[in-house]
């Protein structure tokens, strides 16, 4: 493997770079994404009937937000509720609405970085193919400098063969990037959904609420 980094010339080390980076970024999703930490399944029912008999304390509510994202959209509407004991659904409403769209920040963080080493790691794969032809075609045009002999194909095709690393190696990082990328695209919308509807369920139940 160190050969063939050491073969590919320079243009490898950013390719190699976006690996690392891509890694670090699907482990980091895998472990902000999961369940528990964003749409814990029963942590709606556990509000509803915390808050049935009247409006839980404000530690109660401190602890909701810290749980979850969920958590932190349906403490906005409690906390909204009880700053306002006369607030209308509409305004319920919007306060959960701003804490989602904090929320789905959160939950989108880094997509935008993955996409980005998905959509450009070909073309630095394809820069460093690019690069190690012109050196090689250079050096056929210098008299076989650098190692390759003045017109023996066999060493000129396995120049070519080294240059075509780069686009390789592209391609290697770039798929997987682009397969965690879509899972964690889609994982994340279903999140949002789960939140949208979840958040107008609980508005319907705070609206219930003797005021």
């Amino acid at each position: 493997m160190l050969s063939i980094i050491q073969a590919a010339g320079w243009p490898i080390w950013p390719l190699l770079a976006c690996s690392v980076l891509a890694l670090a970024l699907v482990i980091e999703r895998f472990v902000a994404l999961k369940t528990a930490r964003v749409v814990p399944p029963k942590l709606l029912d556990e509000a509803i009937s915390v808050s049935s008999k009247g409006l839980p304390t404000p530690d109660t509510v401190n602890q909701l937000a810290q749980s979850s994202a969920l958590g932190e959209v349906l403490a906005a509407g409690l906390r909204a509720r009880t700053a306002h004991p006369g607030a209308t659904d509409a305004d319920l409403r919007a306060a959960m609405e701003g804490a989602g769209r904090a929320a789905a920040h959160r939950l989108e963080k880094y997509l935008s970085a993955l996409a980005t080493i998905a959509s450009a790691a070909p073309l630095l794969g394809l820069l460093g193919t690019v690069v190690g032809m012109i050196e090689i075609f250079g050096s056929q045009a210098g008299g076989g400098a650098a190692g390759v002999g003045g017109g023996n194909p066999a060493q000129l095709a396995h120049g070519i063969s080294v240059a075509l690393y780069n686009t390789a190696f592209g391609l290697i990082v770039a798929i997987p990037a682009l397969i965690f990328w879509r899972y964690f695209r889609s994982r994340v919308d279903a999140y949002l959904l789960t939140l949208e509807l979840s958040a107008e369920q609980f508005v319907r139940h705070l609206a219930r609420l003797p005021r």
